[in-house]
């Protein structure tokens, strides 16, 4: 184990602090809810949904967090900007954790930010992301919000090497005006997560993992990712999930603790249901790391699972 000569950041979102030095706070981990063909989901254009299912799966993450003393984010997801209001409106009554907007459209992710500083919940939102494709028009709604929290995305569509990725956040890379840490700067975000961005297996998936450390140790913010995309992309193991299930639930869930190891701050870990495979898992990776950074006179959280658990 190591301890970072950078002073580590650490922010507080909603009560739910992420960052810090290996073995100093758990692992902070998001599941996801209402992503595409999300069986709960009735239908993503207008916002419809099991709220029965869709409840039950958000207090199961909740109880595992509570348990193992790994704290929970909601990844929120929606495809329409109807949808994530909705998705919003729900997600905050069923908890007061953290939760992130997200959509694959800028136009979603935009209604949301506007939406939660229109409701009073700006202070528990995280803007996923900030990216090298941020219009002119995302960077004026988030400056004029009052989201302080958002991921800041490592990925370089020109260059995915290391160097490529720090230059994106650093300077532009060529592909933006600014760096994307400026850029988060100037929306006003304060709370500064950066995810070095997963790559499918065979195509750089590993220097996520070498970026989550030298993110650290240039900047001290706090770094995470959603890992299991490197194992769901990758084609050998989608063949081997028609012959056992269980093969690739167990590379996905192996993923975490790849990241944890890598001294990730925090995870998000896919689909929300995973919520009881997963928390076990990180919460016996970061038992270990902190057993490990002990050395570095690193003192757990009293809520740490090294303190619940063991």
């Amino acid at each position: 184990m190591f301890r970072f000569q950078k002073e580590q950041k650490i922010v507080n979102i909603a009560g739910v602090k992420i960052g810090g030095q290996p073995g100093e706070l758990a692992t902070v981990l998001a599941g996801t809810i209402f992503y595409p063909n999300h069986k709960i989901v009735e239908d993503g254009g207008q916002g419809v949904f099991d709220k029965k299912k869709a409840e039950v799966l958000i207090n199961k993450q909740s109880s595992c967090a509570d348990e193992t003393g790994n704290p929970c984010m909601v990844h929120i997801f929606s495809s329409s900007e109807v949808g994530i209001k909705k998705y919003i409106d729900f997600v905050s009554e069923i908890t007061e954790a953290p939760f992130l907007i997200d959509s694959t459209e800028a136009c979603v992710r935009m209604e949301g930010v506007k939406y939660v500083t229109e409701v009073g919940l700006a202070d528990r939102a995280i803007n996923n992301s900030i990216n090298m494709a941020i219009t002119d028009d995302e960077i004026d709604v988030l400056r004029h919000s009052g989201v302080d929290a958002s991921i800041v995305m490592g990925f370089n569509a020109m260059d995915s090497s290391l160097e490529g990725r720090i230059a994106l956040l650093e300077n532009g890379a060529n592909v933006a005006e600014k760096g994307l840490i400026q850029i988060a700067e100037d929306c006003g975000i304060s709370k500064i997560l950066i995810d070095p961005s997963i790559t499918p297996i065979g195509n750089g998936a590993g220097i996520a993992l070498r970026m989550t450390l030298v993110a650290k140790a240039k900047w001290g913010y706090p770094v995470g990712s959603g890992i299991h995309n490197a194992p769901s992309s990758w084609n050998w193991l989608r063949n081997k999930k028609k012959e056992d299930a269980l093969i690739y639930k167990a590379c996905d869930m192996g993923s975490i603790g790849l990241q944890q190891m890598a001294a990730g701050d925090f995870i998000l870990y896919g689909p929300i249901g995973n919520a009881p495979y997963v928390f076990p898992m990180a919460a016996m990776a970061d038992i270990m790391i902190a057993e490990a950074a002990a050395d570095f006179d690193i003192i757990p959280a009293d809520d740490h699972p090294i303190n619940k658990l063991v």
